[in-house]
């Protein structure tokens, strides 16, 4: 039985080893992006429900942004606190800000596509350039950034969104590092030509795009998904293309608590559960040879058979690993994470097996 977990645990350092250093170099490796400014006219949407204060502090950033032609659509998502009431002070501050009140909606009560759609076609530019109203840009010139990588036929642009760093904060480096990567999985995939999602907090697309399927209406029952299940139809190596520069990250307050954080986490992996069966297939692949390279090398060097060479390949799966962690954190701006990376990584896969069993025995909450 040992000789054959062996054989098994080769053949799952072989799948890390491929997974790594074949697809995730794509993006870790990658050279540096240059921006080539245009002038594209973009429509910036921010869809929020009960945003008050986070509104007040990021919506003024992306009105001061430096770029020629551009509005601003501020969604009101039938918020009870006072997100409306701020909206409409900043419609009336700023001429190229418009507020779209979305009222509850018997058939889409607290659906978050509902009143998105609602918000794009009320957006009077081509090409949209989505964010969250808990979301900010790190520079002035983040619509430049992310419009220039839009060309003829990439019609499609995904961004990098991170998160704010709390120093001495373990769930915060789990957090980030969780961000990094899922980032270099799917920038590496859309950059070899096969992506398949993308996230909200820095996302822009054509909107002819939307209109070609027929917007959110094949996963309209499913709450969460605005983002990454639009690009998992959408989406294509044609029209898909990154956006990696430092100018065009956002970033995002994170959760502080680990009850937050894991209510927000079930809510992405269920969503996962509805991408495409071959997308489902490498991401789960992916994460339970993560999982298995643990248990395996645990079990083998606990009997300490032929531990020299279980070593040897625990050790070869390291380097190649961090080799790439290291390298996609340099790139997104969260070079401290890499430090942390042993120990990070193997709480990350720890919460998200419970977080696995958790969402099998019961259903996530998901829009406010």
């Amino acid at each position: 039985m040992l000789i054959l977990l062996l054989y098994f645990f080769i053949f799952i350092v072989v799948v890390q080893l491929v997974y790594y250093l074949g697809i995730f170099s794509n993006f870790a490796f990658a050279k540096a992006q240059k921006i080539t400014p245009k002038r594209i006219p973009v429509s910036v949407i921010v869809c929020a429900k009960n945003e008050e204060e986070n509104a007040l502090a990021f919506v003024p950033l992306l009105a001061e942004q430096n770029y020629p032609d551009f509005e601003i659509v501020l969604i009101d998502d039938a918020s009870s606190d006072n997100t409306l009431e701020v909206f409409e002070a900043f419609e009336k501050q700023y001429e190229n800000v418009r507020l779209v009140k979305v009222q509850n909606n018997e058939a889409f009560w607290g659906n978050k596509k509902y009143a998105l759609t609602l918000g794009i076609k009320s957006a009077k530019k081509d090409y949209l350039l989505f964010t969250d109203a808990d979301c900010y840009p790190t520079s002035k010139d983040w619509i430049t950034a992310m419009t220039s990588q839009f060309t003829m036929h990439k019609t499609i642009v995904l961004g990098y969104g991170g998160y704010e760093k709390i120093s001495k904060s373990f769930l915060n480096k789990i957090i980030r590092f969780e961000t990094v990567l899922t980032a270099v999985q799917y920038l590496s995939w859309a950059k070899a030509g096969h992506p398949y999602m993308g996230v909200g907090r820095n996302l822009a697309y054509k909107k002819e795009e939307f209109f070609n399927v027929n917007g959110f209406i094949n996963h309209i029952q499913i709450r969460s998904g605005d983002d990454d299940l639009f690009i998992n139809e959408a989406a294509h190596s044609e029209n898909t293309t990154i956006a990696y520069t430092p100018e065009s990250f956002t970033y995002s307050k994170p959760k502080t608590t680990y009850k937050e954080w894991f209510i927000q986490k079930r809510r992405h992996v269920s969503t996962a559960n509805h991408y495409k069966t071959i997308d489902k297939i490498q991401l789960g692949i992916f994460y339970s040879s993560q999982f298995l390279f643990f248990t395996t090398a645990i079990i083998l060097l606990s009997w300490q058979f032929q531990w020299m060479i279980v070593v040897g390949l625990v050790v070869a799966r390291y380097i190649a690993a961090w080799t790439i962690v290291g390298s996609t954190a340099r790139k997104l701006k969260e070079n401290d994470i890499k430090f942390w990376f042993p120990v990070v990584e193997l709480a990350l896969i720890l919460l998200q097996m419970n977080i696995f069993i958790r969402n099998i025995l019961s259903k996530p909450v998901h829009w406010k």
